[in-house]
């Protein structure tokens, strides 16, 4: 496990994983950061490739960060490390195109969510390792949250590699296969979370009779430093919250309606639901 105060990917590992050849399929916004991440993190742009649906897709990412672009069965050929960042929809047929070219002694990367490592184990080569990874969008500005599962067959080695591969953009967090589902509603679709409160609470800003830029910019600039102080300081959030909630002040008044209101009670519940969702992709009932 990769936590705030423990040290990332150990230089020889590092140094390890950069003499694999690497490959991106698939390379959206998510592949984009990852490959971005790599070649910062001292890839040689030589030892990545990269392939894209779209020519002009594949030709913008050669002209930005001095990679091959290739075809898919190209890349499984001639990588060490698949990243498969495709969206979980076009993954059978992507696995079609790529099943008569990979080795068995490759690593393969799923950057997909909902879908588990045996749906990959079943349709590659006997023996493959597939790693499992469910990144949130923050990778998009090197904060993200990655939490990675081995399948059957990846080895710590394997999983060293791919946190090498992740660590750029952010932590890492491994778990078993069984508690992605958990983590996809907390992790994957946290962000999503916050932004909605801070739409409600810049809507909140207003009717007390803020101008909308400057509720926003009180929000943002508090929940950063709220999350550094979570982060930095190891006190638990119910310790940091006492701190701000003086005898009969304002912030005690404002808890009081947050719990008359039931807000406790529906971020469970919400999170439930993005389990419960996150199962039945799993499961192939999109």
């Amino acid at each position: 496990m990769t936590t705030q105060n423990e040290p990332q990917a150990q230089p020889d590992e590092q140094r390890r994983a950069q003499a694999q050849k690497v490959a991106v399929l698939g390379t959206g916004k998510i592949g984009e950061a990852l490959l971005s991440g790599m070649i910062r993190a001292g890839w040689a742009p030589g030892d990545l490739l990269v392939t894209a649906r779209r020519p002009e897709r594949a030709e913008e990412l050669r002209a930005r960060y001095g990679v091959e672009a290739v075809s898919n069965a190209e890349a499984a050929k001639a990588a060490d490390t698949l990243i498969l960042a495709a969206k979980p929809q076009d993954m059978g047929a992507l696995l079609d195109e790529l099943a008569a070219h990979v080795p068995a002694d490759r690593l393969v990367i799923s950057a997909a969510a909902g879908i588990p490592t045996t749906f990959f184990e079943e349709r590659l080569a006997d023996g493959i390792a597939v790693v499992r990874v469910m990144p949130n969008t923050p990778v998009l500005v090197d904060e993200g949250m990655s939490v990675i599962s081995a399948g059957r067959h990846a080895t710590e080695a394997h999983l060293v590699r791919t946190e090498a591969i992740f660590n750029p953009v952010g932590k890492t967090l491994r778990v078993p296969e069984k508690q992605q589902d958990a983590a996809t509603a907390l992790s994957g679709s946290g962000p999503a979370y916050f932004y909605y409160l801070v739409e409600a609470m810049t809507d909140a800003g207003i009717l007390l009779g803020l101008p909308r830029a400057q509720a926003h910019d009180l929000i943002v600039q508090s929940a950063i430093g709220a999350a550094v102080m979570l982060r930095d300081s190891g006190e638990h959030p119910v310790k940091l919250r006492e701190a701000v909630t003086s005898p009969a002040g304002t912030t005690i008044n404002a808890i009081r309606e947050l719990e008359n209101h039931g807000v406790r009670a529906a971020l469970l519940a919400a999170l439930e639901a993005a389990r419960d969702r996150s199962r039945e992709l799993a499961s192939g009932n999109g």
